[in-house]
């Protein structure tokens, strides 16, 4: 490239050169030089000639030179991203779904759970036997105890999925950051989105275990309150009344 802008410079000072030594020197229009016919003018023009022609040249080579930069920035835009961390998060968040399809006794079934709170909840057997009260109570505890156990679970899911997110997020950050072209910094964002969607996954499964918890245990308590009076009023109404005492 060097090479043809002094070749091109050389030609275009000749030219120049050769063209004011014409303006300025009378010289006759034809000379002979051994049995050569010399024109000047014709001389110069040819220069000229030559001169736009190298210059011609040199911009093609750097209209060339630009097009093969322009296909080398092309094909590292098209480079993909070597990390890949989407698997991992889809067995995070199949795990997660796991442990909230293993939810003890009520499970997050809507026809389930309006039919555990129509039988154990709602319409409690109040003029059941003592007995039947006594079981149905504990079957209630029972319900408010897994729940909870439950939501621990989901809870130790979600704590042991951010270890593999920090990590998941070094590596993505530094990913973007030597990112060759446009696509790979836009794979690197995209893996970025999705690991805040598993993270969100595990925040939503985490407080939903946790309301069901808190719902089954406010309503155990409920529950317990009207079975606590039919109780008390069973107790009441059988107890020997007190006999009166003798005055003196």
């Amino acid at each position: 490239m060097i090479f043809h802008k002094n070749l091109n410079g050389l030609a275009t000072g000749l030219a120049l050169a050769v063209a004011g030594v014409v303006a300025t020197a009378p010289m006759p229009a034809h000379a002979q030089f051994g049995g050569i016919v010399y024109d000047p003018s014709n001389y110069a023009q040819n220069v000229l000639t030559a001169a736009r022609t190298l210059e011609q040249i040199n911009n093609e080579i750097r209209m060339l030179q630009n097009q093969a930069t322009s296909l080398v920035n092309e094909a590292r835009n098209l480079q993909s991203l070597p990390l890949n961390i989407v698997q991992p998060l889809r067995e995070q968040i199949q795990q997660t779904q796991q442990l909230l399809q293993q939810a003890q006794r009520i499970a997050y079934d809507v026809r389930e759970i309006e039919t555990t709170f129509e039988a154990q909840y709602k319409n409690i057997p109040l003029g059941a036997s003592q007995q039947a009260l006594v079981t149905s109570a504990e079957a209630r505890w029972q319900n408010s105890v897994a729940a909870f156990e439950d939501a621990l679970k989901v809870q130790a899911g979600a704590v042991a999925n951010i270890e593999g997110s920090r990590e998941a997020v070094n590596s993505l950050l530094g990913a973007s950051q030597s990112a060759a072209g446009a696509l790979q910094a836009a794979q690197a964002g995209n893996q970025l989105l999705a690991l805040q969607t598993r993270q969100l996954a595990d925040l939503t499964a985490t407080l939903a275990a946790m309301g069901r918890a808190q719902a089954l245990d406010a309503a155990e308590r409920a529950a317990a309150k009207a079975q606590a009076r039919e109780q008390l009023r069973r107790f009441l109404a059988t107890r020997p009344r007190d006999l009166p005492t003798k005055s003196d």
